[in-house]
């Protein structure tokens, strides 16, 4: 095939999802997060996934599919510098819903070479550094989650940080050639927490210690009540760089 057929079938192509992914939002702009998440779960079953960072979140999306449909794939991606409390909610949440989080890891030898070219905590040293790490310890084994599935369902929400405020329901991620589904898109903070505490959803106790977003710990602080949620996240960056590269690729 010619490159200039290639292409024109590429562009024919990106055309198309743009239109599906434009008819999809409209016709579920009005939808409960309980609806969406049904007619995708059944629509894709056995080709759609949940990733879980195990957030406020995410805990409420495992708590709403797992009453749709307890064999839907939901995954974590292990970093290896988790929070134990993270660790812990892991397990909570396996018991609490008679399931098992699938769990991910970044290749050891990635990681090895990494560390000891640039040093256990390079992600200090430059920006640069930053999304190498996280290239490796997310990004990679995201890749290797999302093999195989059609539809990636993620917690993320507009109010979370300025970059995320233009995101909509159902997305197209190219780089993974996969339709990205935000159920929670337009909840609040408050719609997420007043969920998990109706439901008494298991979720991690470092946010009753003033983490209200938690990533890697090297990587999250707790911020000061009023603060933007995710200003604990790489703190020491602009906040129009803070993603690790998972949603902004």
């Amino acid at each position: 095939m010619s490159k200039e057929i290639l292409n024109f079938t590429r562009y024919s192509l990106k055309i198309t999802q743009n239109m599906d992914i434009e008819a999809l939002n409209k016709r579920f702009e009005n939808a409960s997060v309980t609806e969406v998440l049904t007619h995708f779960l059944s629509e894709y079953k056995g080709e759609i996934g949940l990733s879980s960072s195990l957030s406020y979140e995410d805990q409420v999306l495992t708590h709403l599919i797992c009453q749709i449909d307890k064999t839907a794939k939901i995954f974590t991606l292990d970093t290896g510098r988790f929070f134990p409390e993270t660790y812990t909610l892991i397990d909570k949440t396996n018991l609490r819903y008679g399931i098992k989080l699938q769990v991910y890891f970044p290749d050891y030898q990635n990681v090895q070479k990494m560390v000891n070219e640039h040093g256990i905590n390079l992600f200090y040293d430059s920006i640069e550094n930053r999304h190498l790490c996280c290239q490796i310890r997310k990004i990679e084994p995201l890749k290797r989650a999302l093999h195989g599935l059609k539809v990636w369902i993620t917690g993320l929400r507009r109010s979370q940080s300025v970059t995320r405020k233009d995101m909509q329901l159902v997305e197209y991620d190219a780089d993974d050639n996969i339709i990205k589904l935000n159920p929670l898109i337009n909840w609040s903070e408050e719609d997420v927490i007043r969920f998990v505490k109706a439901n008494n959803v298991p979720y991690n106790k470092l946010h009753d210690k003033g983490f209200p977003s938690i990533g890697c710990q090297p990587c999250t602080r707790a911020v000061e009540p009023g603060e933007d949620i995710r200003s604990g996240r790489w703190w020491w960056e602009n906040p129009e760089h803070r993603e690790c590269g998972l949603h902004r690729r």
